[in-house]
């Protein structure tokens, strides 16, 4: 069974919270252990219901990654590390682009990796701010689909 798109349940939020930490871990090496412990409850109270979601799940209905947007914006896009490379963040974004119209995203400025996948696929930077949205230390590059 080929992988599909599809709505996350609240009742995943627990275990999209998980892959969160776990891609976060992977990918977001400048990150401190208490700003982990920081953003873990916001996403799972706060974050995951202000957006619209979609994951990919595997043949199985296991989740490998899964992406967030609100208002034109992909506000979330991680995939599991297991499954890095395997093009389910470009399958992520292609479908956010078609189905949202999603033309803009931030990501952190440490986060070389991402900065290079959104850039792979068209998105050009167009701004910088200094802090995050939390007003923590990390840079932020604000992205535009060109």
């Amino acid at each position: 069974m080929k992988p599909i798109i599809d709505i996350i349940d609240k009742s995943e939020y627990p275990e999209i919270v998980d892959l969160w930490e776990a891609s976060v871990r992977a990918t977001h090496h400048f990150l401190k252990e208490e700003d982990i412990a920081y953003f873990k409850p916001l996403i799972l109270d706060h974050y995951l219901d202000a957006v619209e979601l979609r994951c990919l799940r595997d043949g199985d209905g296991k989740i490998l990654g899964f992406a967030g947007v609100a208002e034109g914006n992909l506000e979330m896009l991680f995939v599991h590390p297991d499954h890095l490379g395997k093009r389910i963040g470009k399958t992520l974004l292609d479908y956010t682009i078609q189905h949202f119209s999603v033309k803009k995203v931030d990501v952190n400025e440490q986060n070389e990796q991402a900065l290079a996948f959104y850039q792979h696929f068209g998105f050009a930077v167009v701004g910088r701010s200094e802090l995050d949205s939390t007003g923590k230390p990390y840079p932020i590059l604000h992205l535009e689909l060109k």
